[in-house]
């Protein structure tokens, strides 16, 4: 049995977020995650991509405690797809499932999609 999440964000409200926060794009992203946002033109809308992603997991496995971390987006030539650790990790081995992401982005908005299945 797997789940389906989805989430959806519009990006200038994370690029307030992480300018009012400077601690914030640490809490909520891995390191290779601000490292490949890093490198993009407006790197907040790749940012709110992968929140979006990192939410629509938590959805799809029903996660009623985890980290941002435990939710690693990954990829930068193909399609993403996503490295999961800690709660999720254990959440979805109980599951037995696994999970593919998608993710879109506008220019104002960034999406994400997840499906848990065997």
């Amino acid at each position: 049995m797997g789940g389906v999440g989805i989430d959806l964000l519009e990006i200038e409200r994370l690029e307030r977020a992480l300018e009012r926060r400077p601690g914030l794009a640490e809490r909520l992203f891995t390191a290779a995650e601000r490292d490949y946002a890093g490198t993009r033109a407006r790197p907040a809308m790749h940012l709110a991509a992968r929140f979006c992603a990192k939410e629509a997991v938590a959805k799809a496995l029903a996660l009623p405690v985890w980290d941002p971390h435990d939710v690693e987006i990954v990829g930068s030539g193909g399609p993403p797809s996503v490295r999961l650790s800690g709660h999720a990790g254990a959440r979805a081995q109980e599951l037995g499932v696994t999970v593919e992401i998608s993710l879109t982005h506008t220019h104002g908005m960034a999406g994400a999609v997840a499906v848990a299945g065997r």
